[in-house]
C-alpha cells in the first residue's frame, strides 16, 4: 500500500506556496518534476490548507493509480530507445 490518496500535478510557478510540512515531500528538492520543468507533482493523505485555500490550485488531482500512469509518458519520463 502506498500510503497517499491523492497526487496533484501543480504549476512550477506555484512551488513557493506550497508548505512542505503539509504533503509527503519534505522540500522543494524532493519533489519529482515534468520534463521540461513547468509541473511537479506533490501528494498528501489531508488535502493541505494551501489547496484547500485556493492558494494553490492544481492543474490535476490524481489517484495513485493515474499518478503512476502520467510519470510513464514522455512529459515526465524520458524515453529511451
Amino acid at each position: 500500500m502506498h500510503g497517499f490518496e491523492h497526487y496533484a500535478i501543480i504549476n512550477i510557478n506555484d512551488l513557493d506556496n506550497v508548505d512542505f510540512t503539509q504533503i509527503g515531500e519534505t522540500s522543494s528538492e524532493t519533489i519529482r518534476k515534468s520534463l521540461d520543468g513547468s509541473m511537479f507533482v506533490i501528494k498528501w493523505e489531508t488535502e493541505p490548507d494551501f489547496i484547500k485555500d485556493d492558494v494553490v490550485i492544481p492543474l490535476q488531482v490524481l489517484s495513485y493509480e493515474d499518478c503512476l500512469l502520467l510519470m510513464q509518458t514522455s512529459e515526465w519520463t524520458e524515453i529511451i530507445e
